[in-house]
């Protein structure tokens, strides 16, 4: 049966185009009616391209290929949210190993294929082994940004061995940056917030931090307690010299910002501190769905601006992320 769908696109001059498309399902693909999709920073990345844009989508499954239950529990009915990857091959030693699919060598993901689709539209035919149900307890519009954000501040708290008690120190109070503060404090760390906004600082406590600290025109921090962690979600790389006095011996640097800038560290600081820089990229399935069980139980959500699915909503939306104005994660709600 299949279905037709309209799909927002972006173009060479950067302009949001508004196309339309058809897909039928593959054997392990699912057709997904978009209800929801959030509005991230890496979509920025690709609107001079012409692909459908949108990459943190949340529908209801619609029609199931032919495979589909007999690989799968997904079923028509689901609640279903969607991200980066597109699909995993499920064969390669990254697959089998049971908790690195972000690194497999066969996957398919957003920018690299299935140009004519996208989250921000009104269907999507999606492989089942990068799919997600949403927990009832989480609404449609505040899960989109759980798939993408969510996941990338989420995955080196719980994969890299942090422990309740430990210092997570996080850099920037914005779209990646206010979901860190309230994973880590749900978790049962001290989140240390360092923002160049001092008006960002009751937003900051709200969302749970423990201690706040200005950094515009910071030369050297007084008296921190060392953290061992430090997340970096600013939407521009800071020098990390700064950082390195409030860093504990042996702590864990996570740049978590899409930039294509350096980090501005010497290697004689890393050996003296033995401090690690680990790249970190979306989480893998499991480390997905624990994510969202955990949201589920503790309440954790987006801060959201909601936008109209629409030529003019995906417009505003992605301008107002461009200029920084977002507070803090853009939804993008179907009619």
């Amino acid at each position: 049966m299949g279905i037709d769908f309209t799909v927002f696109k972006g173009s060479k001059t950067g302009d949001i185009v508004e196309a339309k498309g058809h897909r039928d399902p593959g054997p392990s693909e699912v057709i997904v009616k978009i209800s929801h999709c959030g509005v991230c920073g890496t979509d920025e990345h690709y609107r001079h391209a012409d692909q459908g844009l949108g990459h943190e989508g949340v529908g209801i499954i619609t029609e199931a290929g032919s495979s589909v239950h007999d690989v799968s529990e997904f079923r028509v009915g689901d609640r279903v949210g969607m991200s980066w990857f597109h699909k995993f091959c499920g064969y390669c030693q990254s697959c089998v190993s049971g908790s690195h699919q972000n690194q497999c060598i066969n996957s398919t993901y957003f920018g690299t294929a299935d140009w004519d689709q996208g989250c921000f539209g009104t269907a999507v035919a999606w492989d089942v082994s990068a799919l997600f149900k949403i927990p009832d307890e989480i609404a449609s519009e505040d899960a989109g940004p759980l798939m993408c954000g969510g996941a990338t501040v989420w995955d080196p708290l719980y994969g890299a061995g942090v422990r309740p008690g430990s210092r997570v120190g996080v850099i920037g109070i914005g779209g990646l940056g206010h979901l860190a503060i309230q994973f880590a404090s749900k978790m049962g760390m001290e989140v240390v917030v360092f923002s160049s906004s001092e008006s960002k600082a009751q937003r900051a406590f709200e969302f749970g931090a423990s201690e706040f600290h200005i950094t515009s025109e910071v030369e050297k921090f007084g008296s921190i307690v060392k953290v061992d962690v430090l997340l970096i979600t600013a939407n521009t790389l800071p020098d990390l010299n700064l950082y390195l006095q409030v860093l504990a011996p042996g702590a864990k640097i996570f740049p978590l910002t899409v930039s294509m800038e350096s980090l501005k560290l010497s290697p004689l600081s890393l050996i003296a501190g033995c401090f690690t820089v680990s790249g970190s990229g979306l989480a893998p399935v499991a480390s997905i769905r624990a994510m969202l069980a955990f949201a589920a139980k503790h309440g954790i959500k987006p801060q959201i601006e909601r936008f109209p699915m629409t030529h003019d909503g995906v417009t505003e939306a992605m301008q107002k992320l461009r200029e920084g104005k977002m507070r803090y994660r853009g939804v993008l709600v179907a009619a």
